[in-house]
């Protein structure tokens, strides 16, 4: 399969390319590559399908929401985190429809807080919830028999970094996220969100 890695440069997206490269061609674009992809700017989305052409599977490891206790959240904090976790998602989506293939597949990221509340992280699961929800629903709309799932990741153990957000949790290693997007790419299921704990 030819498969499109947007955000390769991170923990998530490196982990995903690599598990995926050792059966598929990948293409990781991101910010800072030619072309560049910013999925908060849909005309650099639309611009990477046309010279990159089609693909049987589009991968996004893509979103950041802003970390503050919840009554100190405003405004702005919350279109944060919507526009840069979710709606740059499913500009991914929607714009990439045409560019995927028959029977092809979007796979999304979310992030554990979904599910496991942490201090500072309401915006972030506010907006990992959203893509799971959107998953679910949008499985049984997309055409041409295109799946879409989500895979929902712990913090990386490779992600030192955000450990102290995330007291008490065991780090998950990039093999094990890796696992779960070869699942979701090379799978039959749709609408599905998988956990990597």
């Amino acid at each position: 399969m030819r498969i499109l890695v947007v955000g390769m440069s991170g923990h998530v997206g490196t982990s995903a390319a690599a598990a995926l490269g050792e059966r598929h061609d990948i293409v990781g674009v991101s910010r800072s590559t030619d072309p560049a992809v910013d999925l908060l700017d849909p005309a650099s989305i639309t611009a990477a399908f046309r010279r990159l052409g089609r693909f049987d599977a589009v991968v996004s490891a893509f979103g950041a929401a802003p970390f503050a206790p919840a009554p100190q959240l405003t405004a702005d904090d919350l279109t944060a985190a919507f526009e840069g976790k979710v709606l740059s998602q499913l500009n991914l989506v929607h714009l990439g429809l045409d560019a995927v293939t028959d029977g092809g597949s979007f796979t999304l990221t979310t992030g554990i807080l979904a599910r496991e509340p942490v201090p500072g992280g309401a915006a972030a699961a506010m907006a990992n919830g959203a893509v799971e929800s959107y998953v679910r629903t949008a499985a049984r709309e997309l055409p041409r028999g295109i799946r879409i799932n989500a895979v929902s990741p712990s913090v990386l153990a490779s992600a030192p970094e955000y450990f102290d957000a995330f007291r008490g949790f065991a780090p998950v290693s990039d093999e094990r996220v890796g696992l779960a997007f070869v699942r979701s790419v090379e799978g039959i299921e749709t609408g599905r969100t998988y956990p990597v704990d």
